[in-house]
């Protein structure tokens, strides 16, 4: 009942509605183009070669996750909103540090954000096309296609490139107008709208005796500890205390409270899981393609087999590098620490101005790498668990922490609406609070 009447507050609050309601209905378009498949393609066989677990199959499978197995059916969404991932992973590793334009770009506010987003959606557009093209030799060299011949080689490529498009004009509509990061939610979707097929399949399983039943909820126990963990985790973060100056301006007083600035344990949020995960895919994608044809690329391929020891090592390195590279570019700890001392602001012991800014800069390091390996851990936890127990299913730690990363985000975004109109928190059990 009280989550019922929740939700009738949300729907008392038409901002929160309208942007509840255009995020379903992006989330709906993007479901349906996902089962429009590309004329031309022999889906019957694609299906039997994708039964195999090694090799181009079993990457296949692995990028599944965020096409909800739509990669492998070859649908107008086939690439989902990976190219512009891959993209915007490129374009802000360069704003970091290599190209000098896009650096100085990245400092002039709006406007070099806008010139950046651009750039990203060209360099989506390339990407979608080395990436159709590498499915399209996938295809071709396993005799997949059904009229194979230069105009079907352009309508697929052609195909496949659009609907990447409209994917990553769907994910800048949400972010716009909608709910949470458009990226992070239509990755979300896409992992949600598979679940279903796994839980039928790991019925089935313990059905004929393929897997235990005992197991089987053994393992569900796991990732609801696991799930609970990154729940606790991503709630947690250190307060830093902020005393503000009084100031005696005409009858009135300005300052003189006590405050304090909370930093995350994981401030960056599921970012770091994903751009590690797109990063990873380009390399392991090129040398499985290329593995039957030269044969340094199928030692390549067959050490960095998805789930294996070295993807795992690459994946948690990936994730700290991620979280330490989005840290940097989220948190200006210099702005921070002008902004605070423009205000009268001071952390108690601490000069204001630069000493202020390299205590921030302290801090984040400390908490960076706490939460890096926490973020690491936790997306390995399931890999190896799957490593170790034959399941039925691939589902990847990464998955797991992208599904409650933008749960926990959504919640928290509806729940400042229901606050900020006096409705209370969304969730039953009360208002989601922050762990210290």
């Amino acid at each position: 009942m009280v989550l019922l009447k929740n939700f009738r507050n949300i729907i008392r609050i038409p901002e929160l509605t309208q942007k509840l309601l255009f995020t379903l209905g992006v989330l709906v378009i993007f479901r349906l183009g996902a089962y429009i498949p590309v004329a031309g393609v022999n889906l019957t066989s694609l299906a039997e070669y994708m039964k195999q677990t090694s090799g181009v199959a079993g990457l296949l499978k692995y990028l599944d996750l965020f096409s909800a197995g739509k990669l492998a059916q070859c649908t107008l969404f086939a690439l989902g909103i990976g190219p512009y991932i891959t993209a915007s992973i490129i374009l802000q590793v360069l704003s970091m540090g290599g190209i000098t334009y896009l650096e100085q770009l990245a400092k002039e506010g709006e406007y070099g954000r806008k010139q950046i987003n651009q750039y990203t959606r060209y360099l989506t557009v390339l990407i979608a096309i080395a990436w159709s093209g590498g499915l399209l030799s996938f295809l071709a060299y396993n005799n997949l296609i059904l009229t194979p011949g230069f105009g079907f080689s352009a309508f697929f490529i052609l195909s496949i490139v659009t609907g990447a498009i409209i994917v990553m004009w769907l994910g800048e509509q949400i972010s716009a107008r909608g709910l949470g990061n458009g990226s992070s939610v239509l990755i979300f979707a896409s992992i949600v709208a598979d679940i279903p097929t796994k839980v039928i399949q790991t019925i089935l399983a313990v059905q004929v005796g393929n897997l235990s039943g005992i197991l089987a909820w053994i393992v569900l126990f796991v990732f609801l500890a696991i799930s609970t963990l990154i729940i606790f985790l991503e709630k947690g973060e250190r307060k830093i205390p902020v005393q503000y100056a009084r100031r005696i301006i005409g009858q009135r007083v300005y300052g003189g409270q006590n405050t304090y600035i909370p930093f995350k344990i994981n401030p960056v949020g599921v970012m770091p899981a994903i751009f590690a995960s797109s990063a990873l895919n380009i390399p392991i994608f090129i040398a499985s393609a290329l593995a039957d044809r030269f044969g340094f690329f199928r030692i390549v391929a067959d050490a960095m087999q998805v789930n294996g020891f070295l993807f795992n090592v690459f994946t948690f390195g990936l994730i700290v590098f991620f979280s330490y590279a989005y840290t940097a570019m989220v948190f200006k700890p210099t702005d921070l620490a002008d902004n605070m001392k423009k205000s009268g602001g001071f952390i108690p012991g601490i000069r204001p101005g630069k000493s202020t800014a390299d205590y921030f800069d302290y801090i984040l390091l400390r908490i960076g790498l706490v939460g890096a390996i926490y973020l690491g851990i936790l997306v390995l936890l399931p890999n190896i668990l799957q490593s170790i127990i034959t399941m039925p299913f691939y589902f990847g730690g990464t998955s797991l922490l992208i599904l409650i990363g933008v749960a926990l985000e959504l919640s928290s975004q509806i729940e400042s609406y229901l606050i900020e109109h006096k409705y209370g928190s969304f969730l039953p059990s009360g208002r989601m609070k922050n762990k210290v």
